[in-house]
């Protein structure tokens, strides 16, 4: 779903001006790439998916051995009945393949439905197995009957104590070493971003970040900077914020990946996208009839004036500006969904820059010591997103607005209604925004 000049169907509303193609086809971020489902980082990992089939086949295996058990002796529909029907603890499989099923259902639940990271499930599976067995084979009396009696509980101890050992050796280590993997090469590619021009600074006003060239490999020596990090602490913010921007041009850079969530009256479309490590990104791309001049100034070097005109949100205040492109900020933002949601505060690091062909404004969490957590906020956390501005090529009183969300509001709220009112806030920013730009042109004019 793109806008194309001359007339396209943006979220059911037909809109004309802008190329976004062209912008995607000339853009550093087209060049970059998660490749997923390519090969690249997947949701699930392959060794995790090798853990989930092994849990299937300790049910099937243990439930093949039980059918072959009751068919040993007599009829399989009399000892059915015999073991099921007339259950006795002493005398019945039937609780052996039931502590199968159990255990296939819990680590499933745990490890493929909600992708858990910790060894608590696959331990109670294995301390209930264990404890049942041990029971199982202190008082019955199965071991006299045939080797059945014999090889059910202890095929289905050792394959629980595989599963253990398999998670806690080679799913969980390799997933953090990927982990890790990841983050370094996210890291290292922040490092090639370009350094910046000399500029001075002002302390009473936010400043416009010198242009920085997109697709340039090589940093500036640091001697040229107006401002640059110099504690250990300030070099950790500049690491985040490159961090987050790296993560930003990935997002943007796999359009074709957004999945389609809902739209507004006014044409504006919200998206998501799953990112690895970092969960469910929101995603709202508008054409606003504007220059891209004009929101880059209002909503990227001005911050702290957005809550004259933007009631999403309560407060802002740059807490500090550790160079001519990093700064932390604390924010809070107003409730949500008619008040379920409390108002929540955070400390963000955020990262601006200027291109050629746009503007970007991009942070993520971070920790502050003049911001310590409070009483009367819930401490909200949000992961790698921004603001995105793009010129129009061939019409330079529109442009394209993307503000990409990935937060956690902490607390306990249902995920459904989180989703849903993190749209609704979009929705509702953007005509603040929209409001916003008629009231400046009309000065204007």
């Amino acid at each position: 779903m793109r806008w194309a000049h001359g007339g396209a169907m943006v979220g059911g509303v037909m809109k004309s001006g802008l190329e976004y193609g062209e912008w995607k086809r000339s853009s550093p971020f087209a060049s970059r790439s998660w490749a997923l489902g390519d090969g690249g980082r997947t949701a699930i990992s392959a060794v995790r998916r090798t853990f989930c089939l092994f849990v299937t086949f300790d049910l099937l295996f243990i439930s093949l051995l039980w059918i072959i058990e009751l068919n040993t002796t007599d009829s399989i529909w009399k000892n059915l009945q015999n073991e099921v029907v007339h259950y006795d603890f002493k005398t019945s499989f039937f609780d052996v393949f039931l502590l199968a099923a159990f255990r296939f259902l819990f680590l499933q639940l745990g490890y493929a439905a909600l992708r858990l990271r910790h060894w608590w499930v696959i331990a109670i599976t294995t301390l209930v197995t264990t404890a049942f067995l041990i029971a199982k084979v202190s008082t019955s009396t199965l071991l006299f009957h045939n080797a059945f009696g014999y090889l059910l509980p202890i095929t289905s101890f050792v394959v629980t104590w595989l599963e253990t050992w398999f998670l806690d050796f080679k799913v969980l280590p390799q997933e953090a070493e990927e982990e890790r993997a990841y983050l370094a090469a996210l890291s290292a590619s922040c490092e090639h971003r370009p350094a910046l021009h000399p500029r001075s600074i002002s302390e009473g006003q936010f400043y416009s970040p010198p242009e920085s060239p997109a697709g340039s490999d090589e940093d500036q020596d640091e001697e040229g900077l107006g401002r640059r990090a110099v504690t250990v602490q300030d070099k950790e913010f500049v690491r985040l914020g490159r961090e987050a921007m790296a993560v930003v041009e990935q997002i943007l850079a796999q359009e074709d990946s957004w999945r389609f969530e809902k739209s507004s009256d006014q044409g504006d479309a919200v998206y998501s996208m799953e990112i690895p490590f970092y969960g469910k990104t929101f995603i709202i791309k508008a054409l606003l009839q504007c220059p891209a001049e004009l929101v880059y100034q209002e909503v990227i070097l001005q911050p702290e004036k957005m809550v004259q005109w933007n009631k999403t949100i309560l407060a802002c205040q740059i807490l500090q500006r550790v160079d001519d492109n990093t700064m932390v900020s604390y924010d809070v933002s107003s409730g949500a969904a008619g008040g379920v949601v409390a108002p929540r505060d955070f400390v963000n690091v955020r990262r601006v820059e200027r291109r050629h062909d746009c503007y970007l404004s991009v942070g993520m969490a971070g920790l502050h010591n003049t911001r310590p957590l409070q009483d009367c906020y819930v401490r909200g956390e949000n992961g790698p997103g921004g603001f995105v501005v793009l010129r129009c090529s061939t019409n330079p009183s529109l442009c394209t607005f993307i503000w990409i969300l990935n937060t956690d509001l902490k607390g306990r709220l249902p995920r459904y209604l989180i989703h849903q009112s993190l749209a609704a806030t979009m929705f509702e920013f953007m005509s603040h925004l929209r409001r916003r730009i008629c009231e400046l042109q009309a000065t204007h004019c």
